[in-house]
């Protein structure tokens, strides 16, 4: 049994809003909420599913409007405070899963819940476990050297780096030492004369120490401290901290671990100069208590001997303490603390320092900021890197990859509908776009659906059933599909297109237009510039480099030429829209906001170098993580929707919104989506629309991803209504426009 006394996520006043019930249901990972009045009160439990079933009962919903009676369950079961843990844990049942505990009035104070098997932690606004990012401490300690103002110096460095944390120390070096702490006693030797020495000269007093505790919260980072002795942990009490850290030097010291514990705040207890048994000792003594805790693996030399590390007993302590376990590192460097990542630590404190020069044993082994931050940045890739161990499935990457690298299917005869595939008209060759080799045995023996000539790749609606067809759409709003210079007049004719998207590769910029077109169209044309050009050029109109801006310049310049000689074939509304990937991405990191500005105003600078007339240059949208040439990349311009629509009203321009580019941002960002359409619908001259998933899942089928279609289309009726689109599906121009026609049909009575 755990007893939490940090119950903030946990509860909420009856006068807050159903949105707001949502949100902390969701932050707090436990499904529930204990609804309190005003005065603090235990009113009732209400969980995600009385939330749920209440929507279902409701003709209109509103969720600004406050928490009604009828949501929330009155009938529960809960204790007080002050009763015997054994009389509690009786309460726990199947159904039961937590007890909310309340004082003589009957106010909550806290909360009894079954320990899981893979425990997770709640520290201040963070969870800690095996699936949440990995929580970073910044450990200041005395690193301030007693100065105030330094340590609020030192905090803003850390929020700059990117810790989550930073830690601090405290000590009542009166009831500390059996010395009273007295940096002068010459009966002590010579490690205590040095340690009081320093202590004396540089702790913060407590008043010093409220006062950063109070800037921590101000600058939206959680303070944490260490409590060396009782008075101190009583001050802190005092004071309202919401967790505690205790140092390794504190393992065995029972009678404060236990006083931590009886606070039913979130312990975490470095290991260092400790056995297992000790360390199993002080898990039992925290089990027995009800106590919430995580332990690090730590070795407590300064600095720690590589040798004496032993970063693979990250696996033993989980296994000793059945919670979430870190790594707190007094070794030299970056690189230990990311192997601890990669071994599975849920935790990384480091010391942190703004001069490794200073007076003070901690500041040898401490980073620097910017040092912390490359620890910091290096974490965040490696977490992603460790994934979810998850069944094995292709990444979006592999999936390109296996389109032009792989092998598929190829018929080498002529057939007819109703005839019979052999395995001699069957051959496996390049590209990998159709069914792949090892379903040959399925394929063969089955009767065609289709025509089939010599050399047409077998897809899986050969296999599988029937593929979807072109026929007459009905959308109140132009529409149109993507084609190249070979396909166009095969799939331009199938529908009621009001406008056809030519996408140029850099092959198609060395083609005479005049060999693909011999008849006027009536419809509108769009073109999409080439993203990769000879070379190996990719379009970067932002480039710190003149020569490669220069020659991006030149290209669409290039484009701008082609796009007239096809306007003479075509019957534009309007200046013929151009999209293009304007530029901006980076190999390494994204860039910060204000290296991002520059890059948009290095954008509209070339396109004044453009020859505009007729035409109309628009953006496209872009998502975090773009495939550029078979290779990840950072995308950092046109991904935030307040940068885009600033760029737009600066400078004039409109943009080409792909949905399924800025909904990969929003999961990036963890934005919402329907504001993302709200801001930049009214600046879009074109759609591409197409669905997702996770943040580099792009141009998926419509239905196929994350994308809550019905009202994307419902906010983009609102935002951007009468903008032109197509569907832009990956791969969708297979087996005669399959994609294409799939998607129509599944947006049909939407847009």
């Amino acid at each position: 049994m755990i007893i939490e006394k940090n119950i903030k996520a946990y509860s909420i006043c009856s006068e807050e809003s159903l949105w707001t019930a949502l949100e902390r249901i969701g932050s707090n990972k436990r499904g529930f909420l204990f609804c309190l009045d005003t005065s603090g009160v235990l009113e009732g439990v209400i969980t995600d599913g009385d939330i749920r079933r209440w929507f279902l009962t409701q003709r209109q919903i509103s969720l600004d409007q406050t928490i009604i009676d009828e949501i929330f369950n009155r009938q529960f079961i809960s204790a007080l405070i002050t009763d015997d843990r054994e009389r509690i844990e009786k309460l726990f049942s199947e159904e039961i899963k937590f007890v909310p505990l309340v004082d003589d009035k009957y106010r909550l104070v806290g909360m009894a819940r079954r320990r899981e098997q893979k425990e997770m932690m709640s520290l201040g606004n963070y969870v800690i476990s095996e699936t949440e990012p990995i929580f970073i401490i910044a450990e200041i300690g005395n690193n301030h050297n007693g100065n105030l103002e330094l340590a609020r110096r030192m905090v803003d460095e850390a929020i700059s780096a990117g810790a989550d944390c930073v830690k601090f120390q405290m000590r009542d070096l009166k009831a500390l030492y059996i010395n009273k702490g007295k940096a002068d006693d010459v009966k002590e030797d010579l490690g205590s004369q040095y340690t009081l020495n320093l202590l004396n000269r540089f702790q913060l007093r407590r008043e010093e120490l409220y006062d950063i505790f109070d800037y921590c919260v101000s600058q939206k980072i959680l303070p944490l401290c260490t409590p060396w002795d009782i008075s101190s942990l009583e001050a802190l009490e005092s004071y309202g901290m919401q967790a505690y850290k205790s140092a390794s030097a504190d393992l065995t010291n029972h009678d404060l671990l236990g006083a931590i514990a009886k606070t039913g705040k979130p312990i975490i207890c470095s290991t260092g100069m400790s056995t297992d048994s000790e360390i199993s000792e002080s898990v039992n003594l925290f089990r027995r208590l009800g106590a919430q805790f995580a332990l690090l693996h730590c070795n407590s030399t300064y600095p720690s001997p590589l040798k004496d590390i032993n970063l693979k007993f990250i696996a033993k302590l989980r296994s000793l303490g059945q919670c979430p376990v870190g790594y707190s590192s007094h070794d030299r460097g970056i690189y230990v603390p990311l192997a601890a990542v990669s071994m599975g630590a849920n935790i990384i404190e480091k010391h942190f320092t703004l001069d490794r020069n200073m007076e003070g044993n901690d500041h040898r082994v401490s980073l620097l900021p910017s040092e912390f931050a490359e620890m910091v940045y290096a974490i965040r890739q490696i977490e992603m890197a460790m994934g979810e161990g998850r069944v094995r499935s292709m990444s979006q990457g592999e999936i390109i990859n296996r389109e032009s690298l792989g092998k598929s299917l190829f018929i080498n005869c002529a057939l007819r509908p109703g005839e019979v595939i052999e395995s001699h008209m069957v051959e496996v060759r390049s590209p990998g776009r159709g069914l792949s080799p090892n379903r040959k045995n399925r394929i063969v023996g089955k009767v065609t659906r289709r025509t089939l000539l010599p050399g047409d790749i077998l897809y899986p609606s050969d296999l599988e059933g029937d593929t979807a067809k072109p026929r007459q759409y009905k959308f109140s709003r132009p529409f149109g599909i993507p084609v190249r210079y070979h396909d166009f007049k095969t799939l331009g004719c199938k529908s009621n297109f009001d406008l056809l998207e030519f996408h140029l590769s850099f092959k198609d910029m060395e083609q005479n237009v005049t060999e693909y077109l011999d008849s006027r169209w009536e419809t509108d044309l769009v073109v999409h510039a080439p993203e990769l050009f000879g070379g190996d050029h990719i379009m970067d109109l932002s480039s710190a480099d003149p020569e490669y801006r220069s020659r991006s310049i030149f290209e669409l310049n290039r484009v701008v030429e082609i796009t007239h000689r096809l306007t003479e074939w075509f019957s534009p509304i309007e200046k013929t829209r151009i999209i293009i990937n304007a530029g901006g991405f980076t190999e390494c990191r994204p860039l910060e906001t204000k290296f991002r500005l520059h890059l948009y105003e290095l954008i509209a600078d070339a396109l004044t170098h453009i020859c505009m007339d007729g035409v109309e240059i628009i953006p496209q949208t872009m998502p975090p993580f773009p495939w550029h040439f078979g290779g990840q990349r950072f995308h950092n311009l046109f991904v935030d929707p307040d940068e885009i629509r600033s760029y737009c009203e600066t400078y004039g321009y409109r943009v080409c919104f792909d949905t399924s580019h800025s909904k990969l941002a929003c999961n990036h960002n963890k934005s919402s989506f329907s504001e993302f359409i709200e801001k930049i619908g009214p600046v879009s001259a074109h759609l591409h629309i197409a669905d997702a998933s996770g943040v580099d899942g792009e141009g998926l089928q419509i239905g196929q991803g994350e994308v809550d279609v019905r009202n994307m289309c419902k906010d983009l009726n609102s935002f951007a209504g009468g903008v032109s689109f197509i569907p832009e599906i990956w791969q969708g121009h297979k087996n005669s426009g399959e994609g294409f026609w799939q998607a129509l049909s599944n947006l049909e009575g939407l847009l």
